[in-house]
Order: C-alpha cells, then structure tokens, then sequence
C-alpha cells in the first residue's frame, strides 16, 4: 500500500518536476549573454568624462552631456571593429577598420555628437559611415539617421552590422559624401567623420536653417581643425574653429 502510494505521488510529481525544468532552461535560454566589455565600457567613459572637463577648463569647449554618454554606453563598440582589434575596442583611440579607414576615438565621437545637439525627432546625415559606430551613437539619440560612405565593402558591411544590432532608424548607401543626399534634405544637423579641404556648399544648402554641421577641415593630416558650423534662420552661416584633430581625407567620387 505504501509503496503504490509513493508511486502515485511519484507519478504526480514528476510532470510537474519536469515542467519546471523545462522552464528553468527556457529562462537561462532566454537569459541575456554575460557582458565582458561592461567594465572596460564604464572605464572609457570616465576617461571621456575626465577628457571633456579637462578640456572645458582649458579651452571653454562643451561638456559631454549624460545624456550622449549613455548613448555610448549603450553602444557595444566591439561589434564595430574588427577581431583583431576587439581587446582594444574599449581604450580611447581610433582604431584601423580596413581599407584605410579608421573608427574615431570615444571621445571625438562623443564631442561631434554633443557639438551637433541632436534632439529625439531629429533627421541627421553622416558623411563616412565607416563600420558604423558614430551612426549608432546618434542613432540612439535622433530619429532618423542617414549615412554615407564610398568604400562599398565597408558600407556593405555596416549595413549588415547595423541591420544585426537593431538600428533599423539608420539608413546607409554608397556614395561621394561631399554632395550630401539631397533625397532626404533638408537635415537637422550633419556630422562629417572625414577631412574636407573645405565646407563642401552642398552640404551648407543641405543643412536646414538653425541646422549644426560639424566637421574637420584641412588639407594636410597634420593640419585639421574641427569646425562647427551653425546656419541661421536667415540662412547665413557662422563658423567656430574647435580644435585641432585628425581624420582621414574625405574621398571624392561622382555626383548622387
């Protein structure tokens, strides 16, 4: 008698044992992965932090708002760089992406994207999308992003790696970023991650009134200056030399 009952109370017990079991590997299953960066991640941005107020002592340059922090806080910047250079995702430096192309330092991304002011709702065009790292950032900020680069295999490649991170508001294409994309303009600010020997106009008449572009100006590598431009209402344009930096030359090709 003890025995058949120990059976029917096994019986009963072990489909329900089992359902738990079931659901507790679901659970581990749907678990989200260990974050290996978050230490180095949270490193960087006390670095950018300790960057920025250092250089708005010195020079009287912005501060690096909370928020555009968290938007690089959010944005897992070893999936933009290649394998290789994956164990120095998190150190405040460009870094080489391939074709002759690097992803900027933290801290220049963090400082275009505050100089931009981008606000929810906002339409931003990036000129270099490169691996599609500064697109990301803004991405997290504005409401849609559109972004161009002219090595077709690294905008192939962003766009794949854009697509797989869930950043379905940033819209990439092949192309001369000097000529804009007029088919989306006018643009609420427009950030230029490559050297211009000068503000290309057609990104000038892009640029809506009480639009903000940022972007490096300069000839030679070692002499660039970023540069905020800023279009007023009555559409004339006032720049500000920032400081010096380095980017790599912005490429021509053909007219969109």
């Amino acid at each position: 008698m003890a025995a058949m009952s120990a059976r029917a109370v096994s019986g009963r017990l072990l489909p329900a044992l089992l359902a738990a079991l079931l659901a507790l590997a679901g659970a581990v299953a749907a678990a989200p992965p260990r974050d290996e960066y978050r230490a180095q991640r949270a490193q960087l941005l006390r670095e950018i932090g300790r960057h920025a107020e250092a250089m708005a002592r010195d020079g009287g340059r912005p501060w690096i708002s909370r928020r555009v922090l968290a938007a690089l806080e959010r944005v897992p910047r070893h999936e933009f760089v290649p394998e290789s250079q994956r164990r120095h995702a998190y150190e405040n430096r460009p870094l080489p992406i391939g074709y002759g192309q690097t992803i900027s330092q933290p801290y220049i991304v963090a400082l275009m994207t505050e100089l931009a002011q981008p606000e929810p709702g906002d339409r931003v065009l990036e000129i270099g999308t490169g691996s599609g790292y500064q697109a990301a950032v803004l991405a997290e900020l504005v409401g849609e992003v559109y972004s161009i680069e002219i090595v077709e295999p690294l905008a192939r490649q962003a766009a794949q790696r854009l697509q797989r991170l869930g950043y379905a508001n940033v819209h990439t294409t092949v192309g001369d970023g000097y000529y804009g994309w007029k088919a989306h303009a006018p643009y609420d600010a427009i950030v230029v991650t490559a050297a211009a020997p000068s503000v290309p106009p057609p990104l000038l008449e892009q640029l809506k009134p009480g639009g903000r572009m940022v972007i490096p100006v300069g000839t030679s590598f070692f002499t660039q200056t970023l540069m905020l431009v800023e279009k007023r209402a009555d559409g004339k344009v006032r720049t500000t030399q920032l400081l010096p930096v380095r980017f790599v030359p912005l490429t021509r090709g053909e007219a969109r």
